[in-house]
């Protein structure tokens, strides 16, 4: 984890013994991560944590909103005088990917910052002027361009994670609470099984 000469906190990667300072749209997640890591850890970490976790946030929504179309590209950089933008042109793609929505929804459960719904809904507009198709949503050739390049392709993800994390985003707290329910990696529900006193298993509410 770095802090950038900008101020932006990103996960850098290490390859080969060397530090790439590139963050993907993959590695967003873990911002929803952090936070969730920090709910119930001692008191002294948890506020650490937390701030991480915003951090993380705020880079990733940063690569959105520096693009032209407002959606984010597979993987941003920074170095060379840039900052959370891409600058390799196989780096500059949006394929839909849910792990920035997620780290929102997340953050919004956990502190209820508006500022989480509102980037939510700034990815919304994005995906509804740019990524609707006549068959549903498309993937975009590069978020820099102008005006979309689309590719043709709605991944099962969308639907699966991106479209249920956003939806969760707007939710009240009671649909799904952590309390009861755990999301594996690709957004499914899982219940959260519980033992009384007694060891017997108790119905999930």
């Amino acid at each position: 984890m770095r802090k950038s000469s900008g101020g932006l906190t990103y996960i850098a990667e290490w390859k080969g013994g060397l530090l790439e300072h590139k963050m993907g749209h993959l590695t967003c997640f873990a911002g929803g991560m952090i936070a969730l890591g920090a709910d119930g850890a001692p008191s002294d970490k948890t506020g650490h944590q937390m701030e991480q976790a915003a951090e993380i946030a705020r880079t990733c929504h940063e690569s959105y909103s520096r693009t032209a179309l407002k959606l984010g590209p597979e993987a941003f950089r920074f170095d060379g005088g840039v900052e959370a933008i891409a600058t390799r042109q196989n780096e500059k793609y949006f394929i839909l990917r849910p792990e920035v929505i997620e780290t929102y929804m997340y953050m919004w459960r956990f502190t209820h910052d508006p500022k989480y719904r509102e980037w939510g809904w700034e990815a919304v507009q994005a995906l509804e002027q740019h990524c609707k198709v006549e068959g549903g949503y498309s993937g975009v050739r590069d978020v820099y361009a102008s005006s979309p390049n689309h590719d043709d392709v709605q991944q099962s993800f969308y639907l699966a994670e991106t479209l249920k994390y956003l939806y969760l985003l707007f939710s009240d707290d009671d649909h799904l609470p952590f309390d009861h329910w755990v999301f594996n990696t690709e957004a499914h529900p899982l219940p959260v099984i519980k033992k009384d006193k007694t060891d017997g298993p108790n119905e999930v509410e």
